[in-house]
């Protein structure tokens, strides 16, 4: 079955068809396109000149499509005929009779530009050559093809019978009515294509390297362990895959080649490949592909990890054994310190609740009950559970009411002085042996600590908002904290049903380290009108796995907050690419804070 009809470029893009197919290389990117291309009725060249490549490509077509009629997606004969469909070749001649293109060789331009500069000698005047890159530069692409006006980016996202993301990059030469053929089959795939312009990364990579760089760069200054800072984006952002396991999915030496083209683009620091990036790739452990990267794993290709030398030990590892603690103080009247004083009572901890005054305290325990009663009402908890919580609850006017806690828990403002005055007044009140933990996001625990004449006995439990369903804590520990306070906080966490990454007293600790530049990185994407509110949150959502965009979680945040964060990153580390984005500070200037003002990146209806 040949093509049905013959692209031509002057005529509107409704009547383009783009039947016949052809997809050069069969690797793991190049295989899955070529199955969402035959399952959705496309004829499919497969072409690779390795024949190893060809036979793995049919018997992964075959497998993924048998798997497809075991769970009723599709039937035998939908199996048979997209199998069909796909016919494979080892020569470029064979995309002769194709209608469009798609290059999905190895992430190296002279490769590349041999593979087009072959095609142009090939393929129809009127077909389409797109390229599978996400690095290198379409436009440079286009300029050395004899058809720069046919020549475009088509990205698409690994797995990609999965992933619903393509971007359709066009260079300054693409013809737009390439563009919209493009975009049409995106549609009729089943994918939702977003437009973008031609830069390294483009959306959704040119914001998600950037954070998998700033983890690789962390996990190598020895601030956290692997698992923790796995296990902190996952829990704390409720991404699908931490950023060192996603590294050593997509290849350690792909990252490298995408974050090399980023950065000679944008100079940005941040976007300079992390030493590790390149020691790891230069060593050939590159990640699941080789066996061995961040993580080891079974064999080459498989996705299990196995223990190494770098593995948490079993046990404590030789830690001193913690403290006794049966009652907690909560210090607060807010959202997350009512949330805090919840997961203690739960756990079964005596609980006092202390706020300015007691109708603050009595308030703030109200708000417990009513969480407590929907999660009742949710077959979450018992009645009796729920009456035993709240009866474990003593709320009080004073912190006075702290003298007997074994641990001490401030959720206060997130202002330095007010902390530092709270904790001297705690190391006043509280027994000696108490621990004494705050809960902030992004001050000096350190500063804490030295407000009191017991700063061994202080560290740092950040919990995150809402405290009784997010799993996380982060240990903050400084450089004075003993072991034994140490070794209390983990033992309670885990008696709290939560799980704790440890990490040190620096700006942003793990999660908002990593989130927010990313976070500033999508809102200077916005400000340089390369893509919209709206692409950009679909862009991370759909290709990213992200459960919210960057500007509806930054709207739900709260601008002020994000951007009292972003200061506090760019004082430390004195990155330039740390800067706060102007448009965010200009939204914050004008009182657009977010959902809580009605309007932030978006507007909102009032309640």
């Amino acid at each position: 079955m040949g093509p049905q009809s013959t692209p031509d470029l002057s005529t509107p893009a409704s009547s383009l068809s783009l039947a016949t197919i052809a997809v050069v290389g069969l690797g793991t990117m190049g295989t899955g396109i070529a199955e969402v291309l035959a399952r959705a009725g496309r004829e499919v060249i497969g072409i690779d000149t390795d024949d190893a490549a060809i036979q793995q490509a049919r018997a992964t077509l075959e497998a993924s499509t048998a798997r497809a009629v075991s769970r009723e997606r599709i039937t035998e004969r939908q199996r048979q005929d997209a199998l069909a469909r796909f016919r494979t070749f080892g020569d470029l001649q064979a995309a002769a009779d194709a209608d469009l293109v798609i290059e999905v060789v190895p992430e190296d331009y002279e490769l590349k530009r041999q593979v087009f500069n072959a095609l142009d000698g090939i393929v129809r005047p009127e077909a389409i050559l797109a390229t599978g890159t996400n690095a290198l530069s379409v436009t440079r692409l286009a300029a050395d093809s004899q058809r720069p006006e046919r020549v475009l980016g088509v990205h698409f996202f690994n797995p990609a019978p999965a992933m619903k993301l393509v971007e359709v990059v066009s260079s300054v030469l693409t013809a737009p009515t390439a563009v919209a053929a493009v975009t049409e089959l995106a549609r009729d795939l089943g994918k939702d294509p977003i437009a973008v312009g031609d830069r390294p990364g483009f959306v959704a990579d040119g914001l998600l390297f950037g954070y998998l760089n700033q983890a690789a760069a962390m996990y190598e200054s020895k601030y956290a362990s692997r698992e923790d800072i796995d296990a902190a984006m996952k829990l704390g952002c409720g991404l699908p895959m931490g950023p060192l396991a996603l590294l050593d999915l997509i290849g350690v030496d792909t990252a490298r080649t995408v974050l090399e083209a980023m950065y000679a683009e944008s100079h940005d620091r941040l976007h300079a490949p992390a030493p590790i990036l390149g020691q790891l790739a230069e060593a050939g452990l590159t990640g699941r592909k080789a066996g061995r990267g961040f993580y080891t794993y079974e064999a080459p290709g498989s996705a299990t990890a196995v223990p190494d030398a770098a593995s948490p030990a079993a046990g404590n590892g030789g830690q001193p054994a913690g403290r006794t603690v049966r009652s907690v103080g909560v210090a607060g009247s807010g959202t997350m310190a009512s949330g805090i004083a919840e997961v203690f009572a739960k756990a079964g901890y005596t609980v006092v609740l202390a706020a300015r005054s007691e109708e603050k305290a009595e308030r703030a325990k109200a708000r417990i009950a009513k969480s407590l009663g929907r999660s009742v009402e949710k077959g979450r908890l018992t009645a009796e559970a729920r009456d035993a919580a709240l009866a474990a609850i003593t709320p009080a006017g004073s912190l006075d009411a702290f003298a007997d806690v074994d641990l001490a828990v401030e959720a206060v403002a997130e202002d330095l002085a007010v902390k530092q005055q709270l904790f001297t007044t705690l190391d006043k009140i509280c027994k000696p042996g108490a621990v004494l933990a705050t809960t902030t996001s992004s001050l000096p625990v350190v500063a804490c600590a030295r407000a009191t004449s017991r700063p061994q006995d202080v560290i740092g439990m950040h919990f995150f908002n809402p405290a009784p369903a997010m799993k996380l804590v982060e240990v903050v520990r400084t450089v004075l904290t003993s072991d034994e306070v140490h070794a209390t906080v983990r033992e309670v966490c885990a008696k709290v049903r939560k799980h704790p990454v440890d990490c040190g007293d620096r700006a942003g600790f793990i999660v908002n380290a990593l989130l927010f530049p990313y976070l500033n990185n999508a809102i200077k994407m916005v400000q340089e009108h390369y893509a919209s509110l709206d692409e950009i949150d679909a862009a991370m959502k759909l290709g990213g796995g992200y459960p919210m965009g960057p500007f509806e979680l930054l709207d739900v945040v709260g601008l002020d907050v994000s951007l009292a964060i972003e200061k506090v990153l760019h004082a430390e580390f004195r990155d330039p690419g740390l800067a706060p984005a102007p448009l965010l500070e200009h939204l914050v200037a004008a009182g657009c804070l977010g959902r809580k003002t009605g309007r932030g990146f978006r507007e909102y209806a009032r309640r």
